[in-house]
């Protein structure tokens, strides 16, 4: 069988390339690099808009280039400016599922059954925070639910301080 009649399938770990950047020193998604899986997470997100017809082509684009096929996408229609039920990203058709995961989550799915569920940084987080609420998700070890890295790495309004102490 020649190189060319060998089905290309995607690595089962993906390479440090994945935390892919806007700007310098700001990613947009990270995913754990490691085979094991058994944080809650396989990543996170940071979306820099609620429009998720301008948001979700970047990531399948991307994912598809490290994962293979994405068929599917489960998100939380509330947290965002409307949710189509499909896409057609690099001609692929991605369907789109109301899922009732929580805005803070996004569940990707590869092939038939394969899940990733990835944490969704709100697009008017600072960088700061999301750099730690990403770099948190993303640990092998992580047992924490995807809502409660973003409270925990959310500061305090500083209004809200003052307001305490007054």
């Amino acid at each position: 069988m020649a190189d060319s009649d060998t089905p290309h399938r995607p690595p089962l770990l993906l390479p440090e390339a994945i935390h892919q950047v806007l700007k310098p020193g700001i990613a947009w998604l990270r995913l754990e690099t490691t085979q094991s899986r058994e944080g809650l997470l396989d990543g996170a997100w940071w979306p820099r808009t609620r429009d998720i017809e301008t948001e979700l082509p970047g990531l399948i684009s991307t994912l598809t280039e490290y994962l293979g096929p994405i068929t599917r996408v489960g998100v939380d229609a509330s947290a965002w400016n409307g949710l189509p039920t499909r896409l057609v990203i690099d001609d692929q058709v991605v369907h789109l599922d109301s899922d009732p995961v929580g805005d803070d989550t996004v569940l990707i799915t590869r092939g038939h059954n394969d899940h990733f569920a990835l944490l969704v940084v709100p697009p008017d987080t600072t960088a700061d925070a999301a750099r730690e609420a990403m770099a948190r998700a993303v640990r092998a070890d992580n047992i924490t639910e995807a809502a409660q890295i973003l409270i925990a790495t959310t500061p305090e309004p500083e209004d809200s301080a003052a307001d305490a102490a007054g």
